[in-house]
Parts: structure tokens; sequence; C-alpha cells
């Protein structure tokens, strides 16, 4: 075969179609611009490097859409998937891994790939031949971000995404933290004490909710707006909305039990959940913020157990751009007006690492298939990857359309007993339909 796949950016997306389209037989060329030209929120030239969170969220795939999505990834081949669970921390239900292990894996199996080479530049324009996936995500560089604008014609989109900091573990206390998942959830010792807690009582959690409304905040350029993803609230933005909003989403203290003062029952907790397998680093859980370094520092020791901490990593604040792909893309994910270019990963819309993976590998299937000369319908609707795509190449409404996670809210309904109360069952149901149809996607390919 002498057509090759050419995709731009080496994130998630990138890295999975790269994987599916030389898995697939057809020779890919990988563009990625890092390292020689650089963003804020990288600190390598590997692949599918993590920038925020380490975490995969939910690997329930009865239960959740999330977890759902990692099987469909597995039963696909995946090598995101494949190099998350080699590389897999304990972090009660969810998945999480050492990052900079998982990358450097990442990178080294798609350096392997016979099929697979790469060229380290910038693409700044929208080639006019050529297959192409363009998955260049959240910090798309300014030159090509015009190149696409002036194709598409539309408004840029764009939502700040805000990263949590990282702590040294030996300098954290551990006579006032203690380690447990909330709930004890966990099918292991390791998974049931899998974060780390610091409790406040009320006068502290109140002083902290001062601090943070006080702090110095970085200030937007001029022309920027803060489009927020809910998922990712920044917590100075949740404590603006309501000086209980931090207690009822990542600070809120139920299932957990203080070990060193059991009978006292903590007014709010913070999490932390570990960052490497060596256990040195943690990550501050749901504390995305935008509070300049200085403050973050005062800010942040005034958190029982890290009154003494050093961070290995301040949280940082950056643009995501996104396409208003209901509008632009069709169920192939090709963009209407220039039909051989695709786009991929978060630069469709779809939001956090998981989903923009599954849409790296969708992508990849789906130009491999064509360069191959074959027809290859979308995923069924009633999967987890169906149901994303159908989301942004069309069922959202493109007005207010923001960018998603998976959900079941995305999925076609489904008959299943009891409303609420039989909400167990019907996820079951959804998730049971899902792998069905999903395994006669993948059967029909091979």
């Amino acid at each position: 075969m002498t057509e090759k796949l050419h995709i731009v950016g080496g994130g998630m997306a990138g890295s999975e179609a790269a994987w599916q389209a030389a898995e697939a037989g057809v020779p890919v060329v990988l563009h990625e611009m890092r390292p020689h030209v650089g963003t804020f929120a990288h600190h390598t030239g590997n692949y599918a490097e993590m920038v925020c969170s380490n975490s995969f969220r939910s690997d329930d795939d009865e239960q959740n859409a999330v977890g759902l999505l990692h099987w469909e990834m597995r039963a696909a081949g995946g090598l995101i998937m494949e190099m998350a669970d080699r590389h897999a921390l304990p972090a009660g239900g969810a998945l999480a891994v050492d990052r900079d292990a998982f990358s450097a894996s990442v990178t080294e199996k798609l350096r392997a790939h016979p099929l697979i080479s790469f060229e380290d530049r910038e693409i700044s324009q929208l080639p006019a031949d050529g297959t192409w996936i363009f998955a260049t995500g959240p910090l798309t560089s300014d030159a090509l971000a015009q190149a696409i604008l002036a194709e598409t014609g539309t408004e840029a989109l764009a939502f700040f995404d805000a990263i949590a900091p990282i702590v040294h573990f030996d300098t954290i206390d551990l006579s006032k933290a203690w380690f447990q998942s909330r709930y004890d959830k966990g099918d292991t010792e390791d998974q049931r004490k899998a974060y780390l807690n610091c409790p406040m009582d009320r006068d502290q959690y109140e002083a902290f909710i001062d601090a943070i409304l006080a702090a110095d905040k970085t200030e937007f350029r001029e022309g920027e707006t803060a489009g927020y993803f809910d998922g990712c609230l920044p917590i100075e933005v949740m404590a603006e909305r309501g000086r209980e909003t931090l207690r009822h989403g990542p600070m809120k203290p139920v299932g957990l039990t203080n070990p060193h003062n059991p009978e006292q029952k903590a007014y709010a907790v913070v999490q932390l959940r570990r960052d490497n397998a060596l256990g040195t680093l943690f990550n501050i859980v749901g504390f995305q913020t935008k509070m300049k370094y200085g403050a973050q520092t005062e800010v942040f020791r005034m958190i029982p157990g890290l009154e003494n901490a050093s961070f290995a990593r301040l949280g940082g604040i950056h643009r995501n751009t996104f396409l208003n792909s209901p509008t632009l893309l069709d169920d192939q994910m090709r963009l209407k007006s220039r039909p051989n270019l695709r786009f991929a990963g978060q630069i469709t819309g779809v939001e956090g690492y998981v989903e923009s993976a599954a849409m790296g590998l969708v992508a990849g299937r789906l130009a491999a298939a064509e360069i191959k000369g074959q027809t290859l319908p979308p995923p069924p609707r009633v999967t987890a990857m169906g149901a994303l795509l159908a989301h942004i190449s069309g069922d959202a409404e493109a007005r207010t359309f923001q960018p998603m996670n998976v959900n079941f809210g995305l999925f076609p309904p489904i008959e299943a007993k009891g409303g609420r109360r039989g909400r167990k069952d019907r996820y079951k149901a959804y998730t049971d339909r899902a792998k069905t149809e999903w395994q006669s996607w993948i059967a029909a390919q091979e």
C-alpha cells in the first residue's frame, strides 16, 4: 500500500489513531511539533503526555459510561488502555496511572511499529490533498488554529482548562491526614486506601474559602472569556458560586472516617491521589486553579496536613480550543468542506483523556478503511463511542455546543424497570447492549 495516513498531534487521540490505522495495515506519518515547538503545559516530547490529572476515571464497565468506554477500547486493541493497564496505580474504583511511565511506554510502542514514521515539525496549514487526521487537542498552535478558522468560517470557541497542583508525599503530615477511599470503595486494600484525606472543621473551611476568594488570580488576555467546562471548574470559580459549593463538590466529607479522631465528623475533606508508581507524588483531587503561584502556596498550606507541603507542580491554566463539530463534521469525522481532513480528540468537543483517545480510535479505523477502499459505518449509536460520535456530528445543539464527557444521557433510551430505583438495572442494560453491538462492529472488520 502506497497511500499514507497523516496524523497531526501526538496526544491521546493522535497516538491511538496512529496505532489503530497501522494495526489495520495502513502506513502512518505522525506529525508532532513537540519538542521543537513547546507548550507551557507539556514538559516532554513524548506521545500521550498527561498534562492535567493522571486519572482515566471510573473503570466500572457495568454501571459507568466511562468504564464502558474503557471496555470498548480494550476490546478494540486500544494502545492507550493497554499502556494504562500496564502502569495502573491504586485509585479505588478509578483507573489512575503513573503518568511518566505511561507516556514513555506509548512512545516506545509507536516508535517500534514498522508502519509508523515520524515528522517532528509544526503543521500550520490545512493540506489540499492526502488523507489527514487533525488531533491537535486543546493546545492547537495559533497558526494552525487560524488556518482552521479561515476554512470553517466560524468564531473560535474556547474554554479554559485548569491544572491541579502536585505535592511531594514526604512533606505531608500523616498525623493529620489518613488513607481511605470514600466508602472504602475498591476490591483490594490498596484500592480501599487509594486517597489521602485532609480534614477541615467549619472554622478552617470558612477561612479557606475566604483565602481562595481573596487570592490573586491569573488575568485573561484581552478578548478572552472564561467559558469553563463544568466538569473541570477552577476551585475559585466554584467558591464564587457559593460558600458551600466546594463542600458539596471535591471537598465533600461523606463516606470517610478520620482514624485520628473517629468521633468527630469532618466538615470538609481535601483528597489527594497518588500520581506516580513510586508514591512520591500526590495530586490534589479536583483542585484545578488559576490562582497565581505565590497565592497557591499560601492557600494550599492552610489545608491540615499540608502546612509544610512542597509542591512538585503548582496549578496552571490554558486555553482549550474546539470546533463547533455538529455543524462542521460528518459521521465519518470528516470536515464537510474538506472531506480529506478528519478531526479527532478534544478539538472535536469531547472532554477527557478517555473520550479523546476513543475518538482517535474511531477516526483511525474510519480513515484506514477509506484508504483501503472499504466502507466502514460509524460505530452503533448504542455504544459509548457511537454515542459520543453522534453527539459531536449532529446530535448536539450547535448553538449551545460545549465539550462533553461520555455519559448515559447521550445513549438512545432503553427499556428497563424502575425509574431512579431501577437505575442500576438500567445502566447494566445500557452496557450489556453496548458490548454486544460493539463486538459485532469490531468483528465485521476482521
